[in-house]
């Protein structure tokens, strides 16, 4: 489809300067390029008119709102934007026109322009096919062609590029079809070929020249892996991830002794590593994450020396078993280690400690045992330590206040016990703290509020007790908080809820029915680990939390402070299943909450009716608690179902205009009557009415304020 898009460019075209003639013969050509093999350059220099012409069809194509191109007037060829000439002949020899928002097909007349060396129009808009004739542009050495929407085939007339070094036709999404074969055995002067983020599908060609970077990721290529034999000497990248690469890996990658980065992650790789793949101490990164590898971790997966060695190892999202290898810790230049989500037993290696330089560790989603070793304090320059949904016991080190560089410490659904160590005050640079879902207790202590740049706090379904301190929504970064599931009592602490730039966050503008609700119990961290050219990881990463408030499950008692309704950012509140009565205030500065959970409580008065004014609301729960009143069918709660159940005294306005009661829904009448048809009421519509019974009960009892505080005295 692509060749025959541009047939049109193959056709001869007229010079469209005739007072000018065309480019010198081939002969000629190549003596001047002998005598001038570096073409001097010159602060001024008069562009070919030839190359001129041609330039301005190119342009003539093309959308250029920035105005990028403005400066592309008269014939010198230093204040054309993204030119190079020639300064003793004039003759562009390269174009780079990279990042300025230009957009509409290529001009076949730009291949007219031969002495091309070097085209980079990466990262604009470009669309259409690539001109076939690009093939007679012989003396290219680097095509960029990368970050725009070309779409169709790789021109075949590409094979002509004898001279050609580097290739990048990544991140053109419609741009695809099956690997052509000659891509790997066209020009042997090629070092860097990059068709990532393609559609390109079929199995990986074989590679005859020797290639420094080979960048074939996110595509839809499939077969087995290759040896890359040709590249034994020079391959330092190699990046084959997200594709549908099958089989295991051959322990003849290993022998590409100049590979410092080898990323065949998002595969579908299987079987056990073997012993023999064993990588140079050249490998820098090694990432083979979200694959079906299996077996025991590998005791010894690269060559290390003090100097050099692995600096990032993602072994992840695979189905490893058997303990942690202790020679991991002999990797002695780590920096990142990713091995969560596998089926991991054990204990974690006491001498982790000895990775000095490593920042980040992932060990969740295994069945690890035993406590954190002390000595991973030796870690000091850890940024993050995850170590969530393990069989992980003992308490919290006191001597982990020495991580003061610790951002992200998650250590959620283990069996930790214990209290908060004040030593914790510490860490102050926490961001992230995941204590959720283990067997911790006490009161919460003041080492808490030393970790200023806090954006999300759970300590959710733990044993912790007490009243919440007055400083509890001091934060200024707090995005998300849940105390869920605790046996906290006491009041909600009426303090300064202005200070949170997230709950105070006023953009009301309307959510998409798409966008999914991320509850602040299920919370997604996604941490990036980078090598850059220099050896050094750069670590961030991504909290995907809605902005929100989680205190339900608890003794909490006491009216609901009004600054907590005047939270404008404030996405999801949770107050459910606690002793909360009073009205609820005015909820119409509220207009980012999604969802709004009050129930089982002893809350009282009206509902207020600026409730269905919350355009992003989604989830509204009031149930089980002794509201009064009308609820006018105009309000449109319909959108709410089961919202008001279980308040005897709530009149619910139907759409017939009728009265129903908001209490606990009875057998259905169809039912009823049958059973009375049938014979006497069975056991199971006596039972199902001795409890609804019992419950309406209850209620009315909790909304009376003396029976309330007398089981609350009780409780607690």
């Amino acid at each position: 489809m692509g060749i025959q898009g541009n047939a049109s460019s193959l056709k001869p075209y007229k010079n469209p300067n005739p007072h000018h003639s065309l480019p010198l013969p081939l002969s000629l050509l190549l003596l001047i390029l002998l005598i001038y093999p570096n073409p001097p350059l010159s602060a001024s220099v008069e562009l070919n008119p030839d190359h001129q012409a041609s330039l301005l069809l190119f342009k003539s194509w093309l959308q250029d709102p920035n105005q990028a191109l403005s400066t592309w007037v008269g014939f010198n060829c230093t204040s054309w934007a993204g030119l190079t000439c020639h300064n003793q002949t004039g003759w562009l020899i390269s174009l780079n026109l990279t990042a300025i928002n230009l957009s509409g097909p290529l001009h076949p007349m730009l291949c007219m322009i031969t002495t091309l060396e070097t085209l980079v129009l990466s990262r604009n808009n470009f669309n259409g096919t690539i001109p076939q004739c690009f093939g007679n542009i012989w003396g290219l050495k680097t095509l960029d062609l990368g970050f725009n929407r070309f779409s169709g085939d790789i021109p075949g007339t590409f094979v002509k590029l004898r001279h050609l070094r580097e290739l990048l036709l990544n991140g053109n999404q419609g741009l695809g079809g099956s690997l052509p074969s000659w891509i790997g055995n066209f020009s042997k002067k090629l070092e860097k070929l990059d068709l990532s983020s393609n559609m390109f599908r079929g199995k990986i060609p074989k590679f005859h020249q020797p290639l420094v970077y080979l960048n074939l990721g996110s595509n839809e290529l499939s077969g087995t892996l290759p040896c890359f034999s040709a590249s034994v000497e020079s391959l330092s990248v190699l990046n084959l991830a997200n594709n549908s690469i099958v089989g295991g890996i051959p322990t003849c990658i290993a022998s590409l002794r100049s590979l410092s980065r080898l990323n065949l992650s998002s595969n579908g790789l299987k079987y056990e590593i073997s012993p023999r793949l064993v990588f140079s101490e050249k490998l820098l990164v090694l990432d083979l994450s979200f694959n079906d590898l299996s077996g025991s971790l590998p005791s010894k997966i690269a060559e290390t020396t003090d100097k050099s060695g692995l600096v990032l190892l993602d072994l992840s999202h695979n189905q490893f078993s058997g303990e942690i290898p202790s020679r991991i810790t002999e990797l002695k230049s780590l920096q990142a280690l990713f091995l969560s989500h596998n089926l991991l037993t054990g204990e974690i290696p006491a001498r982790i400690g000895n990775l000095t330089y490593l920042q980040v560790i992932d060990l969740s989603h295994n069945s690890l045992s035993g406590s954190i070793p002390s000595n991973i304090v030796g870690c000091f320059q850890l940024l993050a330590l995850i170590l969530n949904d393990n069989n992980l016991y003992g308490e919290i080190q006191p001597e982990l206040d020495a991580l003061d560089s610790l951002k992200i410490l998650d250590i959620s659904n283990n069996k930790i016990s214990g209290e908060i160590p004040l030593t914790l005050a510490g860490c102050k640079s926490l961001e992230v703290v995941d204590f959720s879902s283990n067997n911790l207790s006490g009161a919460l202590n003041d080492a808490i509020t030393k970790w200023q740049n806090l954006r999300f706090l759970s300590l959710a379904r733990n044993k912790f007790n007490g009243a919440l301190p007055n400083w509890l929504f001091t934060f200024q970064m707090m995005q998300a908080m849940d105390l869920s599931g605790n046996r906290f009592s006491g009041f909600i602490p009426d303090g300064n809820f202005n200070i949170s730039l997230n709950f105070n966050y006023n953009d009301i503008g309307p959510r998409t029915p798409e966008e999914p609700l991320i509850t602040i119990q299920d919370p997604e961290i996604k941490a990036f680990a980078t090598v850059a050219g220099s050896n050094e990881l750069s670590f961030n990463y991504d909290l995907f939390s809605t902005v929100g408030i989680d205190l339900s499950g608890n003794l909490l008692h006491g009216e609901i402070p009004a600054g907590l309704f005047g939270l404008q950012g404030l996405e999801y509140l949770n107050l459910s299943y606690n002793f909360l009565d009073g009205q609820i205030p005015g909820l119409e500065k509220m207009q980012r909450l999604r969802v709004l959970d009050l129930s089982h409580n002893s809350l009282s008065g009206q509902i207020p009716e600026n409730i269905s004014s919350l355009r992003n609301l989604t989830l509204l729960n009031l149930s089980y608690n002794c509201f009064s009143g009308i609820v006018p069918k105009e309000q449109g709660y319909w959108r709410f179902p089961g919202a008001f159940a279980g308040n005897p005294e709530l009149c619910v306005e139907s759409s017939g205009g009728k009265c129903e009661m908001a209490s606990i829904p009875t057998v259905p009448a169809k039912a009823f009557k049958e059973e009375m048809e049938d014979g006497p009421i069975s056991v199971w519509v006596f039972g199902v009415s001795a409890i609804v019974s019992f419950y309406s009960g209850v209620v009315s009892m909790f909304c009376s304020a003396r029976a309330r505080n007398y089981i609350m005295q009780t409780k607690v």
